[in-house]
């Protein structure tokens, strides 16, 4: 298979960039999940990069899944994990006892979302130097 993780990268910038607008439209749920999915394509960058395959959707079991020499220190793992809650109660009803994902995202959320996916695609574009 062919090594494309400067294609992986940049659709995570896109999907960055995405959030960003969700953001600023007040769509926080959305905020937050492409914040997630921003996070998890520039990880699997890292793994395309090293010609590893990386499965499921976890930021924090795929980062915890890379080789000793190329983990990231616990820090942006926790991040990881933060942006992990964001995977399926940002989209789905039942997540929630009543009301809907749009009920329930605030502002500051979806920053600390941002926040969280800029630091891991930062990580990851020194990971492959792109």
């Amino acid at each position: 298979m062919a090594e494309r993780s400067l294609d992986w990268l940049r659709q995570a910038e896109a999907d960055l960039r995405h959030a960003r607008h969700s953001r600023d439209d007040r769509d926080y749920n959305w905020a937050a999940f492409a914040a997630h999915q921003a996070a998890e394509k520039a990880i699997k960058a890292v793994f395309q990069r090293r010609h590893l395959d990386a499965g499921g959707h976890t930021l924090s079991v795929l980062l915890e899944n890379l080789p000793a020499d190329g983990r990231p220190a616990e820090d942006l793992v926790d991040l990881a994990k933060e942006l992990d809650k964001h995977y399926i109660p940002t989209r789905y009803p039942n997540g929630f006892e009543r009301g809907a994902p749009v009920d329930f995202y605030t502002t500051r959320e979806a920053e600390q979302a941002i926040a969280n996916a800029e630091a891991i695609l930062e990580w990851c574009r020194r990971q492959i130097g792109g």
